[in-house]
């Protein structure tokens, strides 16, 4: 794919459609009940131990994407909502459906996200990016399952290096790929070896030294973004000249997930083999405001959490099968289920 053509994805802009709606409202004194069950596909024959490793909801909420440790992508389309039939998933051991598509990577999966615009009825839009051991940056068509183009980077032996991380700014117009000790951007129109390459290690006093491990931007048009490193550090910059505006000390291990709050004003950091999710004000960003625990403390695995649309709650799981939800206002724990059978 040396020669490819230039990217044609829709303006963001051209697509936002001013919709009212209310959000759902979360119950937490009530007990959650599994609806969809899967599982049996991703067992086979050669690969019988298979595990799931992270599973991301599209922006427009019709479908999700799952990786796991057969390097295989899956995707699973809701049913409709006036035909579909609610299944006591706890009373079967069947799958609730099949995946709608599905598409091998062939290498280890390191981080994947959806376009940030992405509608399952505008194909152009309906695409997501992966980055893979050993190969360039993947943009995948989730209508068609087929490979888009790919976005390379080349050391300075002019041999592929790989992303460990990968994000759409939030205007949706360029990919940011963490690497070491610096972050590639890449056009979204323009496929490619283009780029350009900010080093984030400054010097010994400042900057960011590791893997550049999780990437997160403000949601509040602050132009801000969060770089997570697993040098235990998470990096404040400007995201129209990657200026470091601050580096965040405190987490025991490397990092693993960075988020910021629906209104930007707090970020959320986690790391592996470390016990705590740390909050932080952005506006101070002294000290850490408050800890939320998970069971993390003795694995390496990058456990993920979220933050619901109301931004009043986070949930995150945990290496014992765990589910917490806490209160965001006050960092108090609400709720929690059993999700999983654990590790």
């Amino acid at each position: 794919m040396e020669a490819e053509e230039e990217l044609q994805v829709a303006s963001p802009i051209q697509n936002c459609v001013s919709t009212d709606y209310s959000l759902p409202r979360l119950r937490f004194d009530v007990p959650p009940h599994r609806t969809y069950h899967f599982r049996n596909q991703f067992i086979t024959p050669s690969n019988p131990n298979n595990f799931l490793k992270a599973v991301k909801w599209s922006p427009d909420g019709s479908c999700f994407l799952t990786t796991s440790d057969d390097n295989t992508l899956r995707i699973f389309t809701l049913p409709d909502s006036e035909t579909a039939t609610l299944l006591d998933a706890s009373q079967s051991d069947d799958d609730s459906f099949a995946a709608s598509l599905v598409m091998s990577e062939g290498e280890p999966i390191h981080d994947f996200c959806w376009y940030p615009y992405m509608s399952a009825s505008d194909p152009v839009t309906n695409v997501f990016a992966t980055t893979t051991r050993d190969h360039p940056i993947h943009l995948w068509d989730a209508t068609s399952g087929q490979l888009r183009c790919t976005y390379r980077a080349y050391d300075n032996m002019d041999e592929i290096t790989t992303a460990f991380s990968v994000a759409f700014n939030p205007a949706g117009t360029k990919i940011f790929a963490g690497y070491n000790k610096c972050i590639r951007m890449f056009d979204l129109h323009r496929p490619g070896r283009d780029f350009e390459l900010y080093s984030t290690a400054k010097d010994k006093k400042e900057g960011q030294t590791g893997i550049i491990s999780a990437i997160a931007f403000s949601p509040s048009h602050t132009g801000m973004l969060a770089l997570g490193s697993y040098s235990q550090t998470t990096g404040i910059y400007r995201e129209d000249n990657m200026e470091l505006l601050y580096v965040l000390h405190g987490q025991e291990g490397g990092i693993t997930h960075v988020q910021f709050s629906r209104d930007g004003n707090y970020l959320y950091t986690g790391g592996r083999k470390d016990p705590y999710i740390l909050c932080w004000d952005v506006r101070k960003a002294v000290d850490c405001v408050f800890k939320l625990y998970r069971s993390s403390e003795s694995t390496n695995q990058r456990i993920l959490f979220d933050i619901d649309p109301s931004g009043q709650h986070l949930g995150t799981g945990g290496q014992d099968g765990l589910v917490h939800i806490y209160n965001l206002q006050t960092g108090q724990w609400v709720s929690g289920f059993q999700a999983a059978l654990g590790t």
